[in-house]
């Protein structure tokens, strides 16, 4: 069974958290490199999951289009709301406080070497926690991401968002689930470039918001069963030596 580190890092800014997914990622990766080239003094890479909340901040993957967002640049800093333009896949995207935002970055070659199968995986971990809570979610065909009602084209809507960067089999970025998020700011965008779907979020569905601690403890645990896993939380002095 592979270890992977948890880290809770609360409400952070958008920036703050990418640089960190940037630093983990990139130190995956140069243990891999190393290995390759001194198969003698072989390491052992580590694997991470952060989860987090953002302040309100839109996000454009490196496919998607800038005319997604409806909001000049100036209606954006008077609303307080950031935009980055991002290097995983898919489109643009809201991320806000009441959102669940996760970050797997795992080194592949401990799971299984295949993106689709790894997208399908975060889906199930999806799927089977909001059914804890019973709602019923599913995946809607030819879109990334997992859904309500996807079988009926006039109620299907979006509960979480997917978008992941693969290098190496090492990823990063991951999956945004609106369990209490202010909707209305998906108004000011085509969500994921599909402008005939809507968005809902848990406490839409469950007409209450969701104990957010319940959630992840939910998340954390379908998260260790689908990938066969267990979960370390890393504690500060943890964090220090890395």
């Amino acid at each position: 069974m592979n270890d992977v580190i948890f880290r809770e890092l609360g409400l952070v800014p958008y920036k703050e958290a990418w640089e960190l997914q940037e630093e983990l990622f990139a130190r995956i990766v140069a243990v891999k490199r190393h290995n390759k080239h001194h198969p003698e003094q072989k390491r052992q890479s580590d694997d991470y999951l952060l989860f987090c909340e953002h302040p309100p901040v839109y996000t454009l993957g490196k496919s998607g289009h800038l005319s997604n967002l409806l909001l000049e640049k100036e209606k954006l800093n008077a609303l307080g709301i950031e935009y980055f333009k991002i290097n995983r896949g898919g489109d643009i995207t809201f991320h806000g406080p009441g959102q669940l935002v996760a970050y797997p970055i795992l080194d592949l070659d401990h799971f299984f070497k295949d993106i689709s199968r790894y997208m399908r995986t975060l889906e199930e971990v999806i799927i089977r926690s909001l059914h804890d809570f019973g709602i019923a979610a599913g995946r809607l065909r030819g879109a990334t991401g997992v859904w309500l009602d996807p079988d009926d084209p006039l109620r299907a809507r979006k509960i979480c968002a997917m978008g992941v960067r693969s290098s190496r089999w090492v990823t990063m970025h991951g999956w945004a689930l609106n369990v209490h998020t202010d909707l209305a700011y998906f108004n000011h965008i085509i969500p994921c470039g599909i402008a005939d779907k809507s968005v809902t979020s848990m406490e839409k569905e469950l007409g209450a918001a969701p104990d957010m601690q319940a959630v992840k403890d939910a998340l954390k645990r379908h998260f260790e069963e689908a990938f066969a896993c267990r979960l370390l939380e890393e504690k500060a002095e943890d964090e220090k030596r890395h």
